[in-house]
């Protein structure tokens, strides 16, 4: 087959959730031996050259064209008056971008369109306008407005709680009139997937997860992770983890410091906002970005997913599972994963139960070594990418019986 790729940033490298989930499908489809053809919006900040993909081989063609997705206050306010799109919607819109789509459909046999994530389910007129013969897959990573929603419900400041409301509502009404265009929906988790089918999307509406490439989360024998310390590792540009980790230092860790001094917490992740690279916390050490971040995984013990608010699936949660880490998350940052409390995850939401497992792990009375086996065996049995891409592929045999 030959499947068309729109991805709302250029998907390499594989460093965060959506890169991950991204990459992976596309590495995955040409290692089972069909075409992929990847048009990318190239934003200024993933910005990549145009050879970034080059490595997976000739059956992998990357169409990168350059769009300014840089927040502007003015675009902004603009976006308010003058636009029925939301603004985090309107900035991936590129004229240019749907030439490109329109070239490419109406020059080469594409069998399957797949649009990743909202952002880019504008583009779905123009293949229904160019090619409308030609199936289109939306893979829902999240259901954009619950996370704008959630988000809303928490801000204290009025001004910033009108516009999240006010956004939430504009990416609400975009995703019901959007979303059911597509011939078929694959969501990420089982939550979205009965979200979308009450947004009246067209079956079939399948649960695809995203998977972990488990030769890349490999465990390495030799590294053996520091006692009692605690990580988290994730985009900070994404304003839930900023959230999650607010609570964190906010509600769990001084007390933890207080009652357990010997407890290290190491924080990662790229576009950290000042407040967290400067921190200067006893305890705490702020790393930064990483290069590998199954490396920095595994040089400490428990892994926190402290998150409130967001949507889809944390592939964060899964490569650390992959690695055999015991993780302590709440509810919603485990929300479509196929975990049990206690078995292959520690699951807790208030401050108090947060502190009590810190507690428990500091003693010695937590099973972190058989927490942390039981997860890497559900990844093994659950999430290996090679499964994801048999399911994808699945669904494009049921667009395509004839073609395929």
């Amino acid at each position: 087959m030959h499947i068309l790729q729109i991805c709302p940033r250029v998907p390499y490298p594989p460093t965060d959730g959506g890169a991950i989930a991204m990459y992976d499908v596309a590495a995955g489809l040409v290692r089972a031996g069909h075409r992929v053809t990847v048009l990318a919006l190239n934003t200024p900040k993933h910005h990549q050259p145009a050879t970034a993909l080059d490595h997976l081989g000739p059956n992998l063609r990357l169409v990168a064209v350059d769009v300014d997705t840089r927040l502007s206050p003015v675009k902004a306010l603009r976006n308010l008056v003058n636009s029925s799109l939301p603004y985090n919607v309107e900035r991936f819109v590129s004229e240019e971008a749907a030439a490109q789509l329109t070239e490419i459909l109406r020059t080469q046999a594409i069998d399957v369109v797949q649009m990743e994530g909202s952002f880019v389910a504008w583009y779905v007129d123009v293949v229904r306008r160019v090619a409308p013969r030609v199936p289109v897959v939306l893979r829902a990573h999240n259901v954009e407005y619950t996370i704008w929603q959630m988000l809303a419900s928490r801000e204290r400041n009025p001004l910033k709680r009108f516009y999240l409301r006010h956004l939430a509502g504009r990416v609400q009404q975009f995703e019901h009139d959007y979303l059911p265009r597509f011939d078929a929906v694959a969501a990420i988790t089982e939550p979205d997937q009965q979200r979308l089918r009450h947004m009246g999307c067209k079956e079939p509406v399948v649960f695809v997860p995203a998977g972990v490439n488990l030769e890349r989360f490999q465990p390495d024998p030799a590294i053996r992770p520091k006692p009692r310390t605690l990580f988290m590792i994730g985009s900070f540009d994404w304003l839930p983890n900023q959230e999650g980790l607010d609570w964190f230092l906010a509600e769990v860790w001084p007390k933890s410091h207080a009652l357990y001094p010997e407890l290290e917490l190491h924080l990662a992740g790229k576009q950290m906002p000042a407040r967290f690279r400067e921190l200067r916390q006893p305890g705490i050490t702020v790393h930064g970005f990483v290069e590998s971040a199954a490396a920095f995984m595994q040089q400490y013990d428990i892994m926190l997913v402290p998150l409130l608010s967001g949507g889809g699936m944390r592939i964060k949660i899964i490569e650390g599972m992959a690695l055999g880490k015991c993780i302590l998350s709440t509810s919603l940052g485990a929300e479509g994963i196929h975990v049990r409390d206690g078995h292959d995850i520690v699951l807790r939401d208030e401050p108090a139960a947060w502190l009590e497992v810190l507690g428990r792990y500091h003693q010695g009375h937590l099973p972190t070594a058989l927490i942390g086996q039981e997860a890497a065996h559900t990844i093994r049995r659950l999430y290996d990418n090679r499964r994801i891409v048999e399911s994808l592929l699945d669904l494009y045999t049921i667009l395509t019986p004839v073609r395929v």
